[in-house]
């Protein structure tokens, strides 16, 4: 059961692993619709189908849920990369964005939501997870452009990786919050922005890589 799918059959007894998830993944949705401060665990619990007493027992508080839904949609799990093709640069990085692109597609509204805090500014335990987020990116895209075992140069390359992921962020609400371009559009752009940086602008930032 995955944690971005909502659980229709609420009377099923289900393991506690499950259950965890069911909530979760009805957090993740009531966050995406509504501002933190408008979402109350009374209400994750109904939709849920639980009593609230388990939104305590498995994520402590409000905020310890919130911030877990966060984490859920900003990071990248080690599936994804695991799951890419073998083939060339053009391949694997065609294939990354298009995993990337699904996911904020997918569940646009809580992802928006999840990367601008959520509405609640820039607490700095949302941040924090936004900022874990960033570095699992930046080393999930040197495993995908086949760079992980380089290791001269690897505090410049994270962080021009960093500066990417800014980049696919702020694309992606150009295209799910504005309008301004669409899905073609953006995996083309990430798609050469991301090969361009690994073929041409590290060479000639930090020099030849292997």
């Amino acid at each position: 059961m995955s944690v971005t799918e909502v659980v229709a059959e609420r009377g099923r007894r289900l393991e506690p692993d499950e259950r965890r998830e069911q909530i979760l993944s009805c957090a993740v949705r009531l966050f995406g619709r509504r501002p933190y401060a408008e979402v109350s665990t009374t209400d994750i619990a109904n939709a849920a189908g639980v009593a609230r007493g388990l939104i305590n027992h498995y994520f402590g508080t409000k905020k310890g849920l919130f911030i877990e839904a966060v984490r859920v949609l900003v990071t990248i799990p080690a599936v994804a990369v695991e799951q890419l093709p073998e083939g060339d640069l053009a391949t694997r990085v065609d294939a990354s964005v298009t995993w990337f692109l699904d996911v904020v597609s997918r569940h646009s509204t809580s992802w928006l939501a999840a990367v601008d805090g959520g509405g609640v500014g820039r607490d700095p335990d949302v941040q924090r997870v936004l900022a874990e987020a960033d570095e699992i990116a930046a080393e999930s895209i040197l495993v995908a452009v086949g760079l992980a075992g380089v290791e001269e140069h690897r505090d410049e390359l994270r962080a021009m990786i960093r500066a990417y992921c800014g980049l696919a962020k702020a694309t992606a609400r150009e295209w799910l919050e504005r309008g301004a371009l669409d899905r073609a559009q953006v995996h083309a752009l990430l798609a050469t922005m991301l090969i361009t940086l690994v073929q041409d602008v590290f060479p000639k930032a930090i020099g030849r890589l292997p």
